[in-house]
């Protein structure tokens, strides 16, 4: 999955898959978790949150499956966009 760089201190990169509604996050110590069953709308307002890091904490965290992605597997699929 492709990922966009983010701004914020939480956070390097997040990705979405629409046809699995998997958000994927990956977090300024470079761990990288998948979210399931996150709808788009949620996605979206994530990237559209002043304050990415708070969003996740109050509307992801504890709401969504998570799935930390293996240290092997970690590879950098970030879109570098213009910060």
């Amino acid at each position: 999955m492709r990922r966009t760089a983010v701004d914020s201190t939480t956070m390097l990169s997040v990705g979405y898959d629409s046809a699995q509604q998997v958000l994927e996050v990956e977090f300024s110590s470079g761990v990288v978790y998948r979210y399931l069953e996150v709808p788009a709308t949620v996605f979206e307002e994530l990237m559209q949150a002043e304050s990415k890091g708070r969003y996740f904490n109050q509307e992801i965290r504890d709401d969504y499956t998570a799935l930390r992605e293996p240290a092997a597997r970690r590879v950098s699929r970030t879109k570098r966009t213009g910060r």
